[in-house]
């Protein structure tokens, strides 16, 4: 362990921008689809009497020198205790030696950041070419992330952020905390009009029961749903998913399993034709939306192989660093 690399959340945050992200999220989507990513299950424990829970990913990519496993977990009620929701560790060990290489104590940014971007990349690969009003459902971390890397990726769109929560005074926290990034984002506290008036709607909650309506969605609208990562979660009513022409999916496993298609697929309202996997459209082996009145979903539970890209970027960001100084 002597030589073991060992960063702090604070130091991972100075050496990663947003936009370091976006190439290596998209490849790993699709090292997914294409057989490099060697991608076991993913381990899940579930704390309800805590409103909490904790994921477990890991993997390896074909030629990468390492292979990295992250534990993150979700408490969502840490905010009532002036404690952060998210938190969690990634492993990076030598795919050669299995000796432990880096040790990233990034209390759950890297897992958040790599959310964000792979949503953001998400909604770009379903919306039709000329969305631009954004709503976004939620007011934590991943709605503040998720609206950072949307406005990253599609600088030329001139979008327009909406975002509504249950707390009025969390909607204007989020919306002054924005502000130093040139990103205006305006609070709707009715969630039936912000449906209703987006083009491109990202729900980021915990929900366990439906937020958002079928008849509140007009035709054309994208949404990337990343809230339902664990079982019994859901977002979207089953009418709403049921009734989309598209459904983008991480993983069909995953997301069939756990995600926001879970709850319908059981209920057998879902046929599995309507079904792409994101890695496939990213890379142009599935096609995506069709038409720009088609209703698409993204459904995102998250892959390990986010995971391993972005604890390498990480990592190459701080050889880049030390590199520099010398």
């Amino acid at each position: 362990m002597a030589d073991c690399l060992n960063l702090s959340r604070i130091e991972i945050e100075a050496l990663l921008q947003i936009e370091d992200g976006f190439e290596a999220i998209k490849d790993a989507y699709i090292a997914v689809t294409d057989g490099r990513c060697d991608l076991p299950p993913v381990g899940y424990l579930g704390f309800p009497a805590a409103h909490g829970d904790c994921h477990i990913k890991y993997g390896h990519i074909a030629g990468d020198p390492v292979f990295v496993i992250k534990i993150a977990t979700g408490f969502y009620d840490n905010p009532l205790k002036n404690l952060p929701s998210s938190n969690g560790i990634m492993l990076a060990l030598s795919a050669k030696t299995g000796q432990v290489v880096a040790i990233l104590q990034d209390e759950g940014f890297l897992t958040d950041l790599r959310t964000g971007i792979g949503a953001a990349l998400a909604t770009q690969a379903g919306c039709h070419s000329d969305a631009r009003r954004v709503g976004v459902v939620g007011t934590g971390i991943q709605a503040r992330l998720q609206i950072r890397c949307l406005n990253a990726l599609m600088p030329d769109r001139s979008l327009a952020f909406s975002v509504w929560g249950r707390s009025e005074e969390k909607m204007h926290h989020l919306a002054e905390d924005l502000a130093p990034h040139q990103i205006l984002v305006t609070v709707q506290p009715d969630l039936e009009t912000l449906c209703a008036s987006a083009d491109i709607l990202h729900t980021t909650t915990s929900a366990k029961a439906p937020l958002i309506c079928s008849g509140w969605i007009k035709d054309g609208t994208h949404i990337t749903a990343s809230g339902a990562d664990a079982p019994g979660k859901q977002e979207l009513d089953s009418t709403l998913t049921a009734r989309a022409d598209l459904l983008i999916l991480d993983s069909a496993v995953q997301c069939i399993d756990h995600g926001e298609v879970a709850i319908p697929a059981a209920a057998g309202l879902l046929s599995p034709d309507r079904y792409r996997t994101l890695g496939k459209v990213l890379s142009g082996q599935q096609a995506g939306r069709s038409a720009p009145t088609e209703i698409t979903i993204a459904d995102l539970t998250g892959l390990g192989s986010q995971d391993i890209v972005i604890a390498r970027a990480a990592l190459d960001a701080y050889a880049r660093h030390t590199t520099t100084d010398k």
